[in-house]
């Protein structure tokens, strides 16, 4: 059993809005550089980038999950983690089938580039990855845990595209076993802030779009490995497996 330091929740160079310095080795780099173990990349609504970022990853003693972020109907951001990539994969086919056939504006959202793994440019993904699957809330959350994936809704304490900002509330007809909060965000304040969080683990991450922004925001996890079995066995302090917030 060890602490693992995680930020799951930074963009690659395939996301929009997020930025071209984002190259697996520099952002393999900064993760260390930042003290943490654990990564996930979870561009939005596509992983085609995270096959190369688990490489890189790899290469630099770090520990991996693919992820995505999935926009749903409602303009909901939530987060799905995989630690084995056939059924992430398998999931991210699913997704970008449910994506309505609408081009990039490259111009005025930016380039969504799929790179290798020295960070030469493969192709620009032509549909536009920003809008939303036609899948709802309930819906995505089903989809990933359906397929063994980890879900949470993103940043729930944001103004947008989080679950609360977007429906007033968090559905209790499905089981989540945690909340994501925002990199700036004081996880006690959230909860005074937000009184139907107090049953749930919050898990905090960057949201990087940046280099400078990964680490900003971490959760520790005490685990026996790296999986999303025990993760999820943190989130119901299992075993002696636990989260622990940054204060």
């Amino acid at each position: 059993m060890k602490w693992y330091r995680a930020d799951l929740h930074i963009h690659s160079v395939l996301s929009p809005c997020g930025g071209l310095e984002m190259s697996p080795s520099s952002v393999m780099q900064t993760a260390k550089n930042k003290g943490l173990d654990l990564i996930a990349i979870t561009d939005h609504n596509s992983m085609a980038n995270c096959g190369v970022y688990a490489k890189a990853a790899r290469d630099y003693k770090l520990d991996f999950w693919y992820g995505v972020e999935v926009q749903t109907a409602e303009e909901i951001h939530v987060l799905a983690l995989f630690d084995d990539p056939e059924p992430a994969l398998e999931f991210d086919k699913e997704l970008y089938n449910s994506l309505l056939p609408i081009e990039n504006d490259p111009e005025f959202f930016g380039d969504q580039v799929v790179i290798d793994s020295k960070a030469n440019i493969v192709r620009f993904e032509k549909r536009a990855l920003i809008n939303s699957s036609i899948w709802t809330f309930d819906e995505a959350i089903k989809k990933i845990q359906s397929v063994g994936g980890f879900a949470f809704p993103a940043h729930v304490d944001a103004q947008t595209y989080s679950v609360i900002a977007q429906l007033g509330f968090i559905p209790t007809n499905i089981s989540l076993p945690a909340v994501g909060i925002s990199a700036k965000a004081k996880p006690q304040m959230v909860r005074q802030n937000f009184p139907q969080l107090k049953n749930y683990n919050l898990i905090q991450n960057s949201d990087a779009h940046y280099l400078k922004d990964i680490g900003s925001g971490y959760t520790d996890f005490y685990l026996e490995k790296p999986t999303v079995a025990e993760l999820k066995m943190a989130c119901k302090n299992e075993k002696g497996r636990k989260i622990k917030n940054k204060n």
